[in-house]
């Protein structure tokens, strides 16, 4: 976010800015001037340094995605405050855990500026509003954790819903592409990966908004991992909403005890459908009835209940 001209020493005027995101790219001044596939390929190696500045973050990242499994462990919640493409990049992350690993609706919840009208127009002046954050996170609660999203680091709609997060007793999180963003100082755990300037100064849906999604993809399949709702590099808490999902089920369940189909798909209609009874079941060789509840005793976790099924086979 620029601060306005300023005037130096010699008399020009240049423009201060507060984020490396508004900062004019030393790259790309003449990116106006070249040919197509030339446009691209600057893009495209701008976008290269994108992995490495959020690999910087991880450790960051790590505490978080701790954070967010006791949370969601004690019964609590996770919440993802932004405005334009961060709120947007939030909502896209936290609806697709459902049907990715079965979480429970109301886990992870996105809060976008300006309401579900805002994630298909621009609604201006609501990231400006302090106001508006803190009523967003009226329903915030002690245990919970609150993850504000803002590329500059300073949305003032995120400012005040981290404000009154942390009033309320959630531990609260920044993802930010400042590594000096004002709000930083507002948090307990700041996970900011240093995207420099865009390829066209202040564009922050790019380079910015696809470290924030590398961010939330894995601070959110992680804790997915964590909370046993994967078998190795499984989906095994997939939703099977529709024929292509349905036959996913029976390819998982191929690939990871090595039966046959036809085994795997009898076991799994014994099993109800549920892909983690059916899988304990093959993997254990232990009826679906003793499975269910070997998992019900690991809570959900699949080589927990292996363990589990083993121990009273």
């Amino acid at each position: 976010m620029t601060q306005g001209p300023v005037e130096s020493a010699s008399g020009a005027f240049a423009v201060r800015v507060d984020s490396p995101t508004e900062g004019r790219n030393p790259r790309t001044l003449d990116i106006d001037r070249l040919p197509t596939l030339e446009i691209l390929r600057l893009i495209n190696a701008e976008d290269a340094q994108v992995a490495p500045a959020v690999a910087g973050a991880l450790p960051e990242l790590a505490r978080v995605v701790d954070l967010a499994v006791g949370a969601l462990r004690r019964g609590g919640r996770v919440h993802y405050f932004g405005a334009g493409t961060s709120g947007r990049i939030g909502v896209l992350d936290a609806v697709e855990l459902w049907p990715t690993f079965q979480l429970e609706p109301n886990r992870v919840i996105a809060h976008h500026a300006g309401g579900v009208g805002a994630l298909y127009q621009a609604v201006e002046g609501v990231e400006d509003d302090p106001e508006l954050g803190a009523r967003d996170a009226a329903g915030v609660a002690a245990g919970d954790v609150a993850i504000g999203l803002t590329a500059s680091g300073r949305t003032p709609y995120v400012a005040g819903a981290l404000r009154v997060a942390r009033e309320r007793g959630a531990a609260t999180v920044l993802v930010s592409a400042n590594p000096r963003a004002p709000i930083a100082q507002q948090v307990d755990v700041c996970v900011a990966a240093d995207t420099g300037p865009e390829v066209i100064a202040g564009s922050t849906r790019m380079k910015a908004g696809t470290a924030q999604k590398l961010i939330l993809n894995a601070f959110s399949t992680a804790v997915m991992i964590r909370l046993g709702r994967t078998y190795s590099n499984l989906m095994v808490d997939l939703k099977a909403t529709n024929t292509k999902l349905r036959g996913r089920l029976v390819t998982i369940l191929v690939e990871a005890t090595g039966a046959e189909e036809a085994a795997c798909r009898r076991v799994l209609a014994q099993a109800g459908g549920d892909l983690k009874v059916a899988l304990v079941s093959l993997l254990a060789g232990v009826p679906p009835d003793r499975a269910e509840v070997a998992l019900a005793a690991a809570d959900g976790v699949v080589r927990q209940a292996l363990v589990e099924a083993s121990r009273n086979g």
